[in-house]
């Protein structure tokens, strides 16, 4: 799949089967994270891989909209150090654009995923951090549930000219 198919056709993914993940996969898929832009070439992402049941249930006791992770094999909470960057703004963008990777690898791979966010909703942070006991200095950015697929969504065109402006703000015909 080249990229711009992966880009149109990737869906959030929120049922899946019960096939485990190989090892090779999961490398990949983080492979994709660290390869993502960062401020300042910073790179201050750290990847916990979660694909322990007893963790995987109780993420929803603290994240309201996680329960697929209860059928999920695995997820890869994306982090930041704030020790590797003096904004936190840039390094927030920094763990998107790794989530974002992983969401496009996970989809080329024929993977289904679903982008669960983290950051900046204090009791999904502190959850994140109690449960699997994580310094202060890292700061849990999004959870990325991942999975075989166990429905199928299609693309869908959201090309919007209406929002697109060239060299000023513009509304339509002015």
């Amino acid at each position: 799949m080249d990229a711009m198919e992966a880009i149109r056709t990737r869906r959030s993914i929120r049922r899946y089967t019960s096939e485990k993940i190989p090892e090779e996969l999961v490398r990949e898929l983080v492979y994709a994270g660290m390869s993502a832009p960062s401020a300042g070439n910073s790179q201050p992402w750290h990847f916990v891989l979660v694909d322990d049941r007893k963790l995987l249930d109780e993420v929803p006791t603290f994240h309201p909209y996680s329960t697929m992770l209860k059928d999920a094999p695995l997820a890869i909470l994306v982090c930041v150090d704030l020790n590797l960057g003096s904004n936190e703004g840039l390094l927030v963008q920094d763990g998107s654009a790794a989530t974002e990777n992983i969401l496009l690898a996970a989809h080329a791979n024929g993977l289904g995923a679903v982008w669960l966010a983290i950051y900046p909703l204090k009791e999904r942070v502190a959850g994140m951090r109690k449960l699997l006991g994580m310094p202060q200095h890292i700061l849990p950015l999004s959870l990325v549930s991942l999975g075989y697929p166990a429905e199928k969504r299609s693309g869908e065109d959201r090309y919007q000219p209406s929002r697109v402006h060239r060299n000023r703000w513009s509304f339509g015909q002015d």
